[in-house]
């Protein structure tokens, strides 16, 4: 255990357990509903709201994170992730009532205020329990978890939305979220930690407010009306606005002076475009092989499930990689691979076997898995115990306001490009788009489609999301240069830190 910890721990068996479900609880969520996106805005007759269920969870799930970090700080993990696990849990079984995509979206919006607690206060509790050696192996494992849920989610959602109906999808998280409950309250115990210190809540809601804007302004169909322009200019004001604030209270929301440091400040930013490459990819591929390649929601499971082979496996071999060659090298090779595993994305095509397409989307979780591990704990071991909070908390937020902006961003080009396709066609000038990519998504529907039409759809839509797949191709390839030119090399002793 590291110094400085405060928590007393008899068996942390059943905390490890209680925590990896805590995990496994948001990872089944994503790789479920990830699944089942293109028949959910199918039955609800939404297409053009597709990014906004993406978006909507990752900017309160984002935002809400270095408010509960700070509070971690201040009051401990313990009753933040219960907190958490309870929202979240609650917002799920709200998610199967549901009957419009607009319902949903608002329920997602609140599912993502309790995931924004879960998965930062579980790597800050592990930040606690043990040492940096040890911290290494335990990382890769609960990356793990996600791998597991990535095996679990897809199929589990094929057979649900075969069997039954997509709300069931929801109720899965309802038996998960009280056995982690239930383990964490019995077992998982800590000294009072209260400071006492202020919370900045004025910079959560400038934050919220700021990003919120920004989302949305992202999310218009042209970027150049009077509407986009006032809200770049109002979410500017507010990160101006948060930017000075955070220099005048006495616990900052986001504290300067660490983000300040080369290796927290570099990790942040390298984070963030990889959250661009992370989400970019998870978000939009059960579109593009259900869609484009003309696939079932069973292809959708088979072609995501091999993160779970990817990621766990990158995330393992990073733990034990950076204790011998340090965080930049390990990182250099996660990134390049990250290059090569987007760049391949481009020759996929509507005809493509599924096969090269699984092969693709493992070598991006193999990606995730490198690059992740290590940038949460170079963050963690460069800090004590009382900024291991918020400094981890940071870490999620970073690559997940990448996510955010990303899964904007390529909604918007997704939907100008389908504009553009498809209108300048004379095979399709007597359909309505927005009904022509819907019945795209539901294989029983397609049938009525002459096949030079369907086929050129189908080809009109891979092109579409080609163009799309620029934006996280250039993210990672600038998260890539960051890593090459501003991370700090040399061993992990040399970054830690030394209070």
């Amino acid at each position: 255990m590291s110094e400085s910890n405060p928590n007393q721990v008899i068996n942390r068996t059943p905390i490890i357990i209680g925590l990896m479900i805590s995990v496994a609880l948001a990872a089944l969520d994503v790789t479920i509903v990830a699944t089942a996106l293109p028949t959910i805005v199918a039955q609800l007759s939404g297409v053009e709201l597709y990014s906004w269920l993406v978006s909507i969870y990752l900017l309160t799930s984002t935002t809400s994170v270095p408010l509960y970090g700070q509070l971690a700080d201040n009051l401990g993990r313990k009753p933040i992730l219960l907190w958490g696990i309870i929202l979240f849990t609650l917002a799920s079984v709200a998610c199967t009532q549901v009957t419009t995509m607009n319902q949903l979206i608002v329920m997602r919006a609140i599912q993502g205020l309790g995931a924004g607690a879960i998965l930062p206060m579980t790597m800050t509790i592990i930040g606690d329990l043990f040492s940096i050696e040890e911290r290494a192996k335990y990382q890769g494992l609960f990356s793990g978890v996600w791998g597991v849920s990535s095996i679990v989610g897809p199929a589990l959602g094929a057979v649900i939305l075969t069997w039954w109906h997509w709300h069931g999808i929801f109720y899965i998280n309802l038996p998960v979220g009280i056995v982690a409950l239930t383990l964490i309250v019995k077992y998982y115990h800590e000294h009072n930690v209260s400071s006492h210190r202020s919370v900045d809540v004025w910079g959560a809601l400038l934050l919220t407010v700021g990003v919120g804007a920004l989302l949305v302004a992202v999310g218009q169909r042209s970027g150049t009306n009077v509407t986009s322009s006032w809200l770049y200019a109002f979410s500017a004001a507010c990160i101006i606005a948060l930017i000075f604030l955070e220099r005048q209270v006495k616990s900052p929301i986001l504290p300067l002076p660490l983000i300040t440091r080369r290796i927290i400040g570099f990790s942040y930013l390298i984070a963030l475009f990889g959250g661009i490459m992370q989400f970019g990819l998870t978000a939009y591929m059960p579109l593009f092989v259900q869609g484009a390649m003309g696939g079932t929601p069973t292809k959708v499971g088979m072609t995501m499930a091999p993160v779970a082979i990817g990621w766990p496996l990158g995330s393992v071999l990073s733990g034990k990689m950076i204790l011998k060659w340090g965080y930049k090298r390990v990182l250099v090779l996660g990134m390049s691979i990250g290059v090569v595993a987007i760049g391949l994305i481009q020759l996929m095509q509507s005809h493509t076997p599924i096969v090269p397409l699984i092969g693709v989307v493992m070598l991006g979780g193999f990606s995730l898995g490198l690059t992740t591990t290590p940038l949460i704990i170079a963050v963690q071991n460069a800090v004590d115990w009382k900024q291991r909070g918020i400094t981890t908390a940071l870490n999620q937020f970073s690559r997940t306001i990448g996510g955010v902006i990303g899964v904007a961003v390529m909604g918007v080009m997704l939907n100008n490009n389908l504009s553009k396709y498809l209108g300048g066609s004379a095979l399709t000038s007597g359909y309505n788009s927005e009904t022509l990519i819907r019945d795209m998504l539901e294989p029983a529907k397609r049938g009525a489609y002459p096949l030079d039409v369907l086929h050129l759809v189908q080809n009109d839509l891979a092109d579409a999301m080609h163009e799309m797949y620029l934006l996280p191709l250039i993210a990672v390839v600038v998260a890539l240069l960051l890593v090459i030119f501003t991370f700090p090399g040399g061993k992990v002793e040399k970054h830690s830190n030394k209070k």
